[in-house]
């Protein structure tokens, strides 16, 4: 009998009858799954679901569904909870680079390529972990799930592996003028006094001007770190730029950290259910872009 599953469970090995999808999208039928790049194709597609034959798949369907035995569930979750805390040191040390002015943007790579196949492995699973920082890890965790959904959001929309990377690193650095401003700013539980509110509205600019400092930061990482809370109807900062200003980078890297922010806990909130973020993004069109809230969305189909 046929299974239907969530497309980020099908691994190599399963026999695929097709993909919830148009034809135009993703031609392909009654196949085995047999490289990482087809699985990557099938990621990148509009399908919330593939249709799967355990009969002619050569792996255990059921140890990569949602019905997986518990100790496989336990198994993914540690994977992600290890992964998590190591990329979120390496990015605590990337940081700190920033202020000597000796950061090394090609270290970045690797810690990006392993948030991205984490997400990429179970999109819900990585969500709740990096949902559990704590205050001393909040800005690193942050940028790391923001990085991660920026890079799963790129493949969706067809965007090829060194570009996807490029926006991983983007999304890892996209909050460094963070580093300018104190903790209790940051950490800060009641409502924050104008002067606490220009400085945190100041930490695009500061972080621009740290990574272009560095002389080795790519024009688009620069962008996203300086335009990332900038609105399609002008009332972002720190410019007020309005969409035809703002790439369609800059409009993933913002629904991506809005997106993280709404849905995490926070000092001065309670984190919102992914539909109550996607839903409110989506009720704002005049500030993001619709169409790609809907493909977020689709990431947790």
């Amino acid at each position: 009998m046929v299974r239907r599953i969530a497309k980020h469970l099908v691994r190599k090995g399963m026999f695929v009858e097709s993909l919830e999808c148009p034809n135009a999208e993703f031609s392909g039928r009654r196949f085995l799954v047999q490289s990482d790049e087809t699985v990557r194709a099938i990621l990148a597609t509009s399908a919330a679901y593939a249709l799967v034959n355990p009969q002619k798949s050569t792996v255990d369907i059921d140890l990569a569904t949602d019905t997986a035995p518990p100790a496989r569930a336990a198994e993914e979750r540690k994977h992600t909870l290890e992964t998590v805390a190591q990329s979120a040191r390496s990015l605590r040390n990337s940081f700190d680079t920033v202020r000597s002015g000796e950061l090394e943007i090609g270290a970045l790579s690797p810690v990006a390529d392993e948030i991205s196949a984490r997400i990429d492995a179970a999109p819900d699973v990585f969500l709740k972990v990096t949902r559990l920082k704590t205050k001393d890890e909040g800005t690193y965790v942050h940028s790391l799930t923001v990085g991660a959904l920026m890079m799963r959001l790129a493949r969706l929309l067809g965007h090829g592996d060194d570009a996807v990377r490029e926006l991983g690193v983007a999304g890892l650095l996209h909050d460094v003028g963070k580093l300018m401003i104190p903790n209790t700013v940051l950490n800060k539980s009641g409502r924050l006094d104008s002067d606490e509110k220009r400085l945190i509205r100041g930490h695009p600019e500061l972080g621009y001007r740290l990574l272009k400092e560095q002389g080795n930061v790519s024009d688009l990482v620069l962008d996203i770190c300086r335009y990332h809370h900038e609105m399609l109807d002008g009332s972002g900062y720190p410019l007020g730029l309005k969409a035809d200003k703002l790439s369609p980078e800059i409009r993933i890297a913002t629904i991506c950290d809005v997106f993280e922010a709404l849905t995490s806990t926070r000092p001065y909130k309670r984190p919102w259910t992914t539909r109550e973020a996607l839903n409110w993004m989506f009720d704002r069109g005049h500030m993001f872009d619709k169409k790609l809230v809907i493909r977020l969305g689709s990431i947790f189909a």
